[in-house]
């Protein structure tokens, strides 16, 4: 009983043949219940094998993206999170869309504490971008969270990577 109610809405993980799309699809997009909402944890993503397309030039684009956040009552199912940004392959947005594109999804899904996205894609013509966004729950101490983090991004202390 317990195993089921865990698995309410989890459609994807435990699937044998998984099918990969190439097109965004933010409704591949799962949760599950977060069963600590008393307490503040992070829970964070490193995902290494990000590509994405120039719209310009319909270049590829490889990132390592960091996802990280503090839960509420609801979190993302890994393997959904792994589907949903593989649909970014053929999807052709600047770098930093592709970051506030995936904070604003995630945000709309589980609507967490807090949350950051940060990407550090790999140089091409010789310069790379990293673009940080992140979000704290407006009237909260996360908003102030948000505020310090991002006054702070990539400073010494800060969660320093480097994939380069």
């Amino acid at each position: 009983m317990a195993r089921e109610k865990a698995a309410e809405g989890i459609t994807l993980l435990g699937q044998k043949e998984t099918v990969y799309g190439y097109a965004y699809a933010p409704e591949l997009l799962e949760t599950f219940e977060n069963k600590h909402t008393q307490n503040d944890y992070w829970v964070k993503f490193n995902c290494p094998e990000f590509t994405t397309l120039c719209p310009i030039t319909g270049q590829p684009d490889f990132a390592t993206l960091y996802i990280s956040y503090v839960p509420d009552r609801n979190m993302v199912e890994s393997k959904s999170l792994k589907l949903y940004l593989v649909s970014f392959r053929n999807h052709g947005d600047f770098h930093e869309d592709v970051v506030n594109i995936i904070m604003k999804d995630l945000i709309r899904l589980m609507d967490p504490r807090y949350i950051e996205v940060w990407g550090k894609f790999l140089p091409r013509g010789g310069i790379s971008i990293d673009p940080y966004a992140n979000y704290g729950r407006p009237g909260t101490k996360y908003e102030k969270l948000a505020w310090e983090r991002f006054a702070n991004h990539d400073m010494a202390g800060m969660d320093r990577v480097d994939n380069r």
